[in-house]
Order: structure tokens, then sequence, then C-alpha cells
């Protein structure tokens, strides 16, 4: 009752927060127009009903816009008129109490802001409200942390190392009693979370992990034994996710096996230490420390989704948690970009303001369309989440691929047309610079998920292929399926129009974009599947391919989010319209020459000779441990 009166109280602060807000300036509330009731599409043609995935059938050649068009939102009037109620109050927070400097400074987030924190429900933001947290939707926690990572990431990491994989794990997969123990505390702020997966000798390899958790012969506890390293709170927080190696025995064969567990894990326990804060590039007021694990008695009721189902768990979190990593740094890329657009259009190099100079505009530009697809990504992703769509492994992926790198692009541009002041810390550019630059490696190195997007997408289109070859040994029961198949496969190879088409699903005036999309999919879906019947299983080994083959997929992935949202602008008639029409346009032209180039180096047998090249260059310089090369000057 307690914990319940405290979110009722958090609540209550952001509503007065909101009304002296209101008091101050007018605040638009969305119009009930943005929801979307009606999701029924019109197909061209039959889509495969296994998968609603835009990426996922992408990989077949076939359009899925069921989750894209009309641009999805699962708010409501109430939810988004709550979300608004807490957006500028929160901003008005990091504007006037957050030192992001001196947090950098201190290694630590200021008293006074961790305090106020807690007094917003912060650290529970996504925690029901009956277990003391805020229940807010994934769409609502998107818009707060693009927030927070407009202004300082290394406090959204603390707060998104906490509850978007830190207690995530619980909130996800924890029954009744474990959720009733441990998320009042941690919503509250009373306690800190930690996710703990990072080994010495397990990076992105996380099935090789060598921590261990022996069953007790009384069946009552774990004893756990390991070391993590590189964990965000790792030396702040009270209670761990921890993955272990667990035996299993088959009762059938009666032969064991080692699969990896979760488990809640209390540092009261006892056992639990932690090492120094490490000294980081970045996110420098965010602890990341080791963890090690020595004898741990860890209740046996504290095993989290099942006894040797660790690796799923770990893997849901993370792809849980992935949006909020795009919203977090769509709000970092426009604080940056809004900072350049400034400079660009005050700073006066030979009589004129920079900002008129072509190349500053096509900076400027570039840096908008990454800005702009990225937030379509992040919202789309956490609408589909919301509306319980089952499939968004891939779409998930493919944000955090593309938010990261748009974001260290932005600020890398941001800095170039700041110039020297760029380079100074007074501008703060550079701050943002070093913190954004750990997004490309944690919670799934961008490589390793570029190789899950194409190799996960490849095995969707060999199960079709092999559908389809299952179908041709009794032709006469399916000899529609067949024809049909067969008759997209071969207009496709040829370049003849198969028919697909989002016509009716755009707004008229992006009908070219919308082309552009259609036959992006369909380029690569023939790609597709001509690799796959060149080299079968053996695709998964050819990583030059997977690379190129992951990069067409997600700028044919961004095409289609930022066509939504243009068009949805353009369908509700908002004065920005014609503005976000010419940012779609843009992207779409550009985005299609680079689908095409992608696809082309992943099947050209020229680029099979510059792909051997690369591995023997790489090869000589690890073999002999050198560059190789002789210096120009000979010594």
């Amino acid at each position: 009752m307690m914990r319940l009166t405290q979110s009722r109280a958090a609540l209550d602060r952001w509503r007065q927060l909101w009304s002296k807000s209101v008091a101050k300036s007018r605040i638009r509330l969305l119009s009930p127009s943005y929801l979307v009731t009606d999701q029924k599409i019109k197909y061209s043609r039959n889509i495969q009903a296994e998968s609603t995935s835009f990426v996922e059938n992408l990989f077949n050649g076939q359009l899925a816009p069921k989750n894209l068009l009309p641009f999805p939102t699962a708010l409501s009037p109430e939810q988004a008129q709550v979300l608004q109620a807490m957006v500028d109050p929160c901003a008005r927070f990091f504007q006037e109490v957050n030192d992001a400097a001196a947090n950098e400074e201190l290694g630590s987030i200021e008293e006074e802001t961790v305090v106020g924190l807690k007094s917003m429900g912060c650290f529970g933001l996504q925690v029901p409200e009956e277990l003391g947290g805020i229940g807010l939707t994934n769409t609502q926690y998107a818009r707060m942390v693009e927030v927070v990572g407009m202004h300082d990431l290394g406090v959204g990491i603390t707060l998104g190392a906490h509850q978007s994989i830190g207690f995530k794990g619980i909130l996800l997969f924890g029954n009744k009693s474990q959720k009733e123990k441990y998320l009042p505390r941690l919503a509250s702020g009373e306690a800190c979370a930690a996710f703990c997966l990072t080994e010495p000798s397990s990076g992105s390899d996380a099935a090789s992990i060598q921590t261990v958790a022996e069953l007790s012969p009384c069946g009552g506890f774990y004893t756990l034994n390991g070391s993590k390293i590189w964990i965000s709170n790792g030396g702040t927080a009270e209670v761990f996710t921890v993955f272990a190696k667990t035996r299993i025995k088959n009762v059938t064969t009666g032969e064991e096996t080692d699969r990896i567990s979760a488990f809640i894990v209390e540092r009261a326990f006892g056992g639990v230490s932690s090492g120094p804060p490490e000294q980081k590039m970045g996110i420098r007021c965010s602890n990341t420390a080791e963890v090690h694990f020595e004898d741990v008695k860890v209740p046996a009721e504290n095993l989290l989704g099942g006894l040797g189902r660790g690796f799923q768990v770990a893997m849901h979190i993370l792809n849980n948690g992935r949006f909020g990593m795009a919203s977090a740094l769509a709000g970092t890329m426009r604080g940056v970009l809004l900072k350049a657009v400034d400079h660009a259009a005050d700073r006066q190099q030979f009589g004129k303001a920079i900002s008129r100079f072509g190349v500053i505009q096509e900076k400027l530009a570039h840096m908008a369309m990454l800005l702009y697809v990225t937030e379509a990504m992040a919202y789309v992703l956490s609408a589909n989440m919301d509306m319980k769509v089952p499939e968004y492994k891939l779409e998930a992926a493919i944000s955090k691929i593309f938010a990261s790198e748009a974001a260290w692009t932005v600020t890398d541009e941001g800095i170039q047309i700041l110039g020297g002041m760029g380079y100074m810390k007074e501008a703060g550019v550079e701050k943002v610079m070093r913190d954004v630059r750990i997004f490309r490696i944690f919670e799934g190195t961008n490589d390793i998920l570029r190789l899950f997007v194409a190799l996960s997408g490849m095995e969707y289109a060999g199960q079709t292929l092999s559908a389809l070859r299952k179908d041709l040994s009794n032709p006469l029961l399916h000899m529609g399926s067949i024809y049909k198949e067969v008759a997209m496969r071969a207009k496709r190879k040829v370049g003849v129009p198969t028919g697909q088409t989002l016509q009716d699903l755009v707004h008229p005036q992006l009908e070219n974009s919308a082309a552009l999309v259609t036959r992006a999919v369909e380029l690569f879906g023939e790609t597709i599947e001509g690799l796959l019947l060149k080299y079968g299983p053996a695709v998964m080994d050819k990583q030059f391919h997977l690379r190129r083959i992951a990069d067409a997929a997600i700028d044919t992935y961004a095409m289609a989010v930022a066509l939504s949202r243009a068009s949805r602008a353009l369908s509700l008639g908002q004065p920005t319209a014609q503005h976000e029409k010419r940012l779609c346009q843009t992207w779409c032209q550009q985005a299609f020459l680079r689908v095409q180039a992608s696809l082309q180096e992943a099947k050209s047998a020229s680029w099979e000779e510059v792909f051997t090249s690369m591995k023997l260059i790489s090869d000589a310089m690890v073999q002999h441990r050198s560059l190789v090369a002789t210096h120009p000057l000979g010594f």
C-alpha cells in the first residue's frame, strides 16, 4: 500500500509540474486523429501469414506493410495527455537541475539530480502502478528516454541499465512473488539493478559464459561462482540479473548437459563484490565495473524464467530494450543538430552566414534526414511493441544499428560545422561524441547485429524456398501457390513489375518514393534467392556478403519508415508536411542507390575478388603480427 501511495504521489508530482508549465505556455494536446483505429491493409497479393514483419518478408522479396502503414501509434488520447504532462517538466528538470559537465567531472550523478529523478518516479517508468511504478507504455517510455538522451547520456545509461535491462527480466519473466518482492524497491530507486552477462571470455558469444550455478543436494539453493565485466551499475547495484551455466539432466536418457539459466541475485546474499569503476572514454558519470560472485548462495526460488532458459531470457531482454536506445539517441541527435543549425545561422564568413554555403547545407540536410529516420524507427518499433506485434526482433536490431551510427555521424558533422568551437569543451559536443561511441558496441555490437539481421532473414527466406520445393514434389495439389511463386520470381528476374504496390497506402505525393521502396524489396528478394541457391547453408560463413545484405536491409527499412511518417504528415495536413515530404523523398532517392550498390556487391563476381583480397590482406597482418608493408622511407 505504501508503494502504491508513493507511485501515485510521483504521478501527482508530474501533474503539478505540468500545470505550472501550462500557466507559462500553451501546450497543444495531440489530436485524436493521430490514433490509428483501423489497421486493415489492402494487399496487391497474398502476404505469407507466418510473419507480419516487414524485414523478414523483405528477404522473400515480399511487401509486408501491415506494421508500418499507416504510421502506427498505440497511444490513446488520455495516454498522450499524460505523456505530454511529463515531457515538459522532465525537460526543464534536465535544463535547470541536472549538470552533465559536473556529473562527468564527479564520475557519478550529483545527489540533487538523483533525488529529483527518484521523486519523479524515473527509476520505475514501466513498472505497473500497483507495484510502485509509473506504468508507462513502450511509446511513453521512448519519449521520456528521448528527453534524457538529449541532455545527458550518462544519466540515460544509468537509468537504462537499471530498468531497460537491469530488472527488465523480472518485469518480463518474473513470477508474482518475484515481482512483488523486487519491483517496488527497484521502481522507487531505493535499490539499483544491473544486467550481468558479459565475461572476460564471452563478449558477443554470450553462449560461452563460464559463470557456474550448482544446485545444492537439498535443492534449496544454487551456489554461484564467476565474474562479469563491464557491467553498467556494477558497482552500485543491489540487485543483479545474472546468467550462469547450470547442469540439466535429460529424464529420458540420463544425459547431463550445460545450459544457461538466469537468476535474481542480491548483493546482500554475501559473496558479491565489485571492482573499481572503469575509466571510460565517455558516459563517465555512469558506473561501470566488474562484478564477482564467490560461493554466493542463491535461493532456488530466484531462478528466473525457468531452468536452462537463460539464453532466451537474455536475448529477449536485449531485444525488448533496443527501442529505448533508438529514442534516446534521437534525443541526442536533436540536441546536436539544433546547436549546428544555430551556429550555421549566426556564423559569418566571407560576408555571409555559413548556412548559405552548399557544403554546410548538405551536412545539415543529411543530419536532418538521419534524425527523421531514427525517430520514425523508434516510434514505429515502440508502437508495434505496444500493439503486441509478435515479430519485431529484426526491426529492433536495425533500429539499434541505425540510431547508433546516425548519432555518431550527426555528432561528427555537428563538430565539423561548429569548427574549432565544436572541438572545445565549452560547446558540449565533444562530450556527446565520447558518449555516443559506446552505443555501437554494447547490447550487441553492430557487427554482430548485422550478421543477426542477415542470417535471421535468410533463414526465413530459406524456409520459404524449402516450402516451395516441397510443393513442387506434389505439383497437382499445390498448382496455385506454385504458379504465384514461380511467376513472381520470373518477373523479378527479368525486371518486370511483380504487381506489388504501396499505392493505396501512401499519400499520392509520395508515390515515387513508394515505388522506390517496392523496387528495393523486389531487388532484395532476387538477390537473397540467388545467394541461397548458390551457396546453400555455406552462406552463413560468407560474412563479406552478409554485411552488404544487412546494409541493404537497413536502408530499405529506413526508406519504408520514412515513407510512412511523411505520408502521415501529408494525410493529416500538418504544417510541416511539405518539409517532411522533402526529407522522405531525398532520403529514399539516396538510400535506393545504396541498396542497389550493396546488393550488386553481394552478388558480383568482381567483388568476390575484392573479398578474397581483403581476406588475404587481413590474414597476412595477423600472421606476421605487423603491418607487413614496408615503410615509405624504408626504416
